[in-house]
C-alpha cells in the first residue's frame, strides 16, 4: 500500500520507528522533520516513484495523507 511505502520512506529519512507514523501524521508532529529532511524526503520520492516535483508541490506536502495524495496525483497521469 502507498501510504506504508511512503510511511517506511519517511522513517528511513528522519530515523525514526514507522510506529509513530501514520496517515494523519503532519510536519509539526515530527521534530526530526525539518527543512533539510524534508529536502532529503522529497528527493528519495521522487527518486522512488519517477516523478518531478515542483517547488510549490514541495511545499504543501507537510504530512504523510498530503504527500501520498502527491503521488497518486503523479501517478494517475
Amino acid at each position: 500500500m502507498l501510504e506504508q511505502e511512503v510511511i517506511k520512506i519517511m522513517s528511513e529519512v528522519f530515523k525514526i520507528d514507522s510506529s509513530s507514523l501514520n496517515n494523519e501524521t503532519t510536519q509539526k508532529m515530527v521534530a526530526e522533520w525539518d527543512s533539510l529532511k524534508h529536502l532529503n524526503l522529497i528527493v528519495e520520492i521522487e527518486e522512488k516513484y519517477d516523478i518531478s516535483l515542483d517547488p510549490e508541490e514541495i511545499g504543501e506536502m507537510v504530512s504523510v495523507k498530503s504527500i501520498v495524495e502527491m503521488i497518486l496525483k503523479y501517478k494517475g497521469k
